[in-house]
């Protein structure tokens, strides 16, 4: 059998027992460790019809069993090991550590006093918020948990319909994956083998312009139905400003990771790395300023700890899958295929982003990017000219380089995406669990306005890639 033969056909059998409800981790590394056994067994030219004494075949299994252990065993230290992987655990950290140091009140308490007199302001109010929370917190359901319990009663004690309250802040969540600190940016930066600093940079304003789009929408919504978001008003210009103070450690530990990364004025001070644990170590000292202590911090580090491992272990299943992919030769057909389609490169690429929709439905958003971008990423690269092409020889008018980086936001805006669709939506079922009044079928009503945002704004995102290269460009 042609070993792409045997990538279709162990490919297909992970895709059935994920869909089955098998955990991504366990159904990735199994089906790569069989695939192996079964590509090294292939190779060894056996055949069934082929008569073998019994010690013949058991040689040949222990060989492709041998070298199949061999290679998945050299997965988790060879890449988890990686420095750039330290950045996770301390993203997870700081939103945390943030939680408990009370900058989400703090937040949404300025941006309330701000913001809450436009139609739909508590509304918008959270969405500035949870975009706030964001750039401390790589966490989508953390944010969306968090809002959930400070945002959803301050809409409800105003009189807006409760659906929609529900929506707004599962909604928002989703900024955490786009705005850095951003561990789903961290991780697609790894599979792929991209510069993770210029990934994280290339979020902030494709991050911030989510935001500006959903806030438009929501003041659209409050415009055509009045009794949707009633504005509030009331607060003076002192209670304003005596607001921001509060808030300030929030931009303190952006500028910092930005610094860390991209230093207009000089060289960066040092790797996002050594950045994100500044920041952390800021909000630390915030948190335990305001009250910490140590149940909270053991709270903090053992909820960083469990994310953190569920996190790797999805990375070590998938990469054991990745290793079998390249013996297998799947990326390259694919790529073959993709290439060879007699249609548009930008039609082909809006396909790839439709896909990601459909499959998002299904999976959770870091284990559909995990189990696609190993065969999606090269086809794409290769859609363009290549990782090695400049952008006057390319197909959408830029490097292989960036080309990379702007086609990871975008997969990452369809896992924001994802996290708000049904049946799976897990920021829906976040916020739902944590509101008793709140089912999880009014979650997902309240939500549907968004899809329109998000559609809008991956549109503007394809059609001007500027908007998401701009930091990167000025980094070099």
């Amino acid at each position: 059998m042609e070993p792409i033969d045997i990538g279709l056909w162990v490919t297909g059998g992970m895709l059935i027992a994920v869909l089955a409800g098998m955990r991504v981790a366990f159904a990735a590394g199994l089906a790569g460790f069989v695939g192996l056994v079964w590509y090294f067994w292939d190779k060894a030219k056996y055949a069934p019809e082929k008569f073998l004494y019994w010690n013949e075949r058991r040689e040949i299994w222990d060989g492709a069993l041998g070298k199949a252990v061999l290679v998945v065993g050299q997965v988790p230290h060879s890449k988890v090991s990686a420095q750039v992987l330290s950045l996770i655990p301390v993203f997870i950290l700081i939103g945390y550590l943030a939680y408990h140091a009370r900058l989400t009140t703090a937040l949404f308490e300025a941006a309330k006093r701000w913001i809450a007199w436009v139609p739909g302001g508590l509304a918008v109010s959270t969405v500035f918020a949870t975009a706030g929370f964001a750039a401390v917190s790589g966490a989508s359901v953390a944010t969306a948990a968090v809002f959930a319990r400070i945002a959803i009663p301050e809409m409800l004690k105003v009189g807006y319909n409760k659906q929609f309250a529900a929506g707004v802040v599962a909604a928002g969540g989703t900024l955490a994956s786009l705005i850095p600190p951003s561990a789903i940016l961290v991780i697609y930066a790894i599979i792929v083998e991209q510069d993770v600093g210029k990934l994280l940079l290339a979020g902030f304003i494709p991050g911030a312009f989510s935001a500006v789009v959903y806030a438009v929408l929501i003041i659209g919504i409050a415009v055509g139905l009045k009794t949707v978001g009633p504005p509030v008003t009331g607060f003076t210009w002192r209670e304003r400003f005596e607001s921001l103070p509060p808030a300030l450690p929030i931009v303190a530990v952006v500028l910092i990771i930005i610094l860390f990364v991209y230093n207009p004025f000089g060289d960066a001070w040092g790797t996002p790395t050594e950045g994100g644990a500044v920041g952390a170590f800021i909000v630390f000292v915030m948190a335990i300023a305001r009250g910490m202590r140590w149940p909270e911090l053991k709270a903090a580090l053992l909820e960083t700890a469990k994310l953190t491992v569920m996190i790797f272990t999805i990375i070590w299943g998938v990469l054991i899958y990745v290793r079998f992919l390249g013996f297998a030769k799947l990326p390259d057909a694919f790529s073959d295929w993709i290439t060879a389609l007699d249609m548009s490169p930008m039609l082909i690429l809006i396909c790839i982003l439709l896909a990601y929709a459909v499959l998002g439905m299904f999976m959770d958003a870091i284990g559909m990017l995990l189990l696609t971008l190993p065969v999606v990423y090269p086809a794409v690269m290769a859609l363009n000219g290549g990782e090695t092409v400049t952008a006057a020889e390319s197909t959408f008018g830029m490097s292989g380089t960036m080309c990379a980086i702007w086609f990871g936001i975008l997969v990452v805006k369809m896992a924001e995406f994802c996290l708000i669709t049904p049946p799976i939506g897990l920021n829906c079922f976040v916020v739902a669990g944590v509101r008793d009044d709140l089912s999880v079928q009014d979650v997902f009503k309240g939500v549907t306005p968004f899809f329109i945002a998000d559609a809008v704004t991956i549109a503007l995102l394809v059609a001007f890639p500027g908007i998401v290269l701009y930091l990167p460009n000025l980094a070099g």
